[in-house]
């Protein structure tokens, strides 16, 4: 008769904390999604409209994108397009706000 084998605890361990890794990665990205609107909001209120049209209608489609994809579940998609989208809005006003601002040693 064989001998009782043990459980393979350390496996059951990795096991285990990979699905709660996973699961914590599988939330819908609120915070992503609300921190890329108030990035397009402030690169709109200092003039990207004007000074940067093209980065923030990107930014716009992309936030665009990952709401659709945040409606499909598609969660870790719609996470990484709030968060390109939140760094194409923060370009656009930086450079809207480089462009309005005065020369230096002005």
């Amino acid at each position: 008769m064989p001998p009782l084998s043990r459980p393979k605890l350390p496996s059951l361990v990795v096991a285990l904390l990979c699905g709660l890794l996973a699961a914590g990665c599988a939330g819908a990205p609120a915070q992503q999604m609300s921190d890329a609107r108030q990035a397009i909001r402030a690169a709109e209120q200092a003039g990207a409209g004007q000074h940067a049209p093209a980065l923030l209608a990107e930014a716009q489609q992309l936030v665009e994108r990952a709401r659709l994809n945040l409606e499909k579940g598609e969660y870790r998609q719609a996470r990484d397009d709030a968060d390109l989208a939140r760094a194409k809005a923060m370009e656009a006003r930086r450079l809207s706000e480089a462009a309005t601002s005065p020369p230096a040693g002005s």
